[in-house]
């Protein structure tokens, strides 16, 4: 842990860093930048995720959505990634040692490798009229793991 710690220090004191934390303006963009990303990604992983446990729109199958979804998925993956390292390249040191921080990475990491897992099986899975059950455990985990992210991202505080 010292090591990822010296090298937040070293972080926190690049050109880049040093940009963002000193436009103290820039700090609500950078939020919103971040939020709306993540209100992208989890929306549509949601929608995805909420039909193949059975509920929402029954016009389309998982697989439909799925397909016509994936590239703002995606999209908001990118962009939440952007907002996130940009707001954390100013006070890394402070997050990196942060629990909350620590349990969100984990889980974000997580959510991603599910997303791919759900994303490569949807094809398969969202196209019969019953949804395998480990389809259904996989979206169910993922849904999860994103209510503990959000809450775990509120107990984290502004450095």
């Amino acid at each position: 842990m010292d090591i990822l710690v010296a090298f937040c220090k070293w972080l926190e004191n690049t050109s880049w860093a040093l940009a963002v934390s000193g436009a103290y303006e820039l700090y609500p963009y950078l939020r919103l930048i971040h939020f709306t990303g993540l209100a992208l990604f989890v929306g549509t992983t949601a929608v995805v995720d909420l039909r193949l446990l059975g509920w929402g729109r029954r016009r389309e199958g998982a697989d439909q959505l799925s397909a016509q979804l994936l590239t703002w998925n995606w999209i908001g993956l990118g962009v939440t990634i952007l907002g996130g390292v940009l707001l954390f390249l100013g006070t890394a040191s402070g997050y990196i040692i942060n629990p909350a921080f620590q349990i969100k990475m984990l889980a974000l990491l997580t959510v991603i490798a599910l997303r791919v897992t759900i994303q490569r099986k949807v094809l398969a899975w969202g196209g019969t009229p019953n949804v395998p059950a480990v389809a259904k455990l996989i979206a169910g985990v993922e849904l999860t793991l994103w209510i503990g992210m959000i809450t775990a991202a509120v107990r984290i505080p502004n450095y």
